[in-house]
């Protein structure tokens, strides 16, 4: 089969840092799909896992955790799909990723794409539609079916991928009053159009923004983007009892001291949690995926997908890689076909 993969972990200008592989083809067998790869997305964390280190692999590397495809096979214990299947997931961290034309997945961890979307605009979704999800509804206990609705949320990072859906839940399911973080005129028309009711600009200081828009302080936080940078500046504007998460990793340690005069909880969220411990609820995501696909096809949410670079190749994937690093893209970037 046809991939794209890596043997050394090299800047993304260095002609070796993806090349087109010939591969074998899978087998399914237990509780996996054998899937068909339609379209692909990529996500910050595909450019941080191909990061330059001094690391030579043996065999070839396969990246990607974002496909849209049709199952082609299925293993023993399969129960949720059968071969014909049109499916999308963001798959697991600890195995092969989907840059390659036929692809190894837990059943759990996938769902049925949604049936009005073609495969790219399904391709978009998975990674950032679980993290959004989990981060909103399980790590802060927000309430998507409007139990909580009215109450405040700022985010960090509104323009990006998780940003993009995370707006979208927040209004259309929980019922928030969403605040975005956004500082150029194109990353402010997309944030407003995805129904933030304010943007604020994350180049400015957040207190004096947000007092100004009669907000001295939010209910919950949803941190997308440098958390070393942000969590500082979240104890004067957090809601005593007040709930934040964050999803990118901090470089040094933290101070969370700020926080423990108004009880704040803080939250971390890592979409491959559930798949790379096989946690007891890993079904959880093929039931938020197949809930997103319905609420997709009902109008309720769209599609994240800003650009389709083209073919599923190791040219592409370096351009997808370089929009990526480059810190400014809106939505999401995808791939489709061989």
């Amino acid at each position: 089969m046809k991939a794209v993969g890596l043997y050394r972990y090299l800047p993304i200008d260095d002609p070796e840092s993806f090349l087109d592989l010939e591969l074998d083809t899978p087998s399914a067998s237990g509780r996996d799909l054998l899937v068909e790869v339609k379209a692909i997305s990529v996500n910050p964390v595909d450019t941080k896992r191909r990061a330059p280190k001094d690391l030579v692999e043996k065999t070839p590397r396969v990246l990607g955790w974002d496909v849209a495809g049709v199952v082609k096979s299925v293993g023993a214990e399969v129960s949720l799909f059968r071969p014909g299947d049109a499916v999308y997931y963001a798959g697991s961290i600890v195995r092969p990723g989907g840059n390659s034309e036929f692809h190894l997945v837990d059943e759990r961890i996938v769902g049925r794409k949604p049936a009005n979307l073609d495969f790219a605009e399904a391709a978009a979704l998975p990674l950032t539609t679980i993290t959004a999800w989990e981060g909103m509804f399980d790590r802060m206990g927000i309430s998507r079916s409007g139990a909580h609705a009215g109450k405040s949320l700022l985010i960090i990072a509104g323009g990006g991928g998780v940003g993009s859906i995370a707006i979208q839940l927040a209004k259309k399911l929980a019922g928030l009053k969403v605040v975005a973080t956004a500082s150029r005129p194109e990353s402010l028309a997309w944030v407003r159009a995805l129904g933030a009711d304010q943007v604020i600009d994350h180049n400015k200081d957040l207190a004096p923004q947000l007092e100004a828009l009669g907000m001295k302080e939010v209910d919950y936080i949803f941190c997308l983007n440098n958390t070393d940078r942000w969590l500082p500046a979240f104890a004067p504007i957090i809601k005593p009892l007040g709930k934040m998460c964050a999803i990118v990793s901090a470089q040094k340690p933290v101070d969370l001291t700020p926080l423990m005069g108004k009880s704040v909880t803080l939250a971390w969220e890592f979409m491959f949690t559930r798949s790379t411990f096989n946690t007891p609820d890993m079904i959880e995501q093929h039931n938020l995926l197949n809930e997103t696909a319905a609420l997709i096809e009902a109008g309720t949410l769209k599609t994240t997908l800003t650009s389709n670079l083209g073919k599923i190749n190791a040219a592409n994937l370096k351009r997808a890689h370089k929009l990526i690093e480059g810190g400014h893209t809106l939505g999401k970037i995808a791939l489709e076909g061989f």
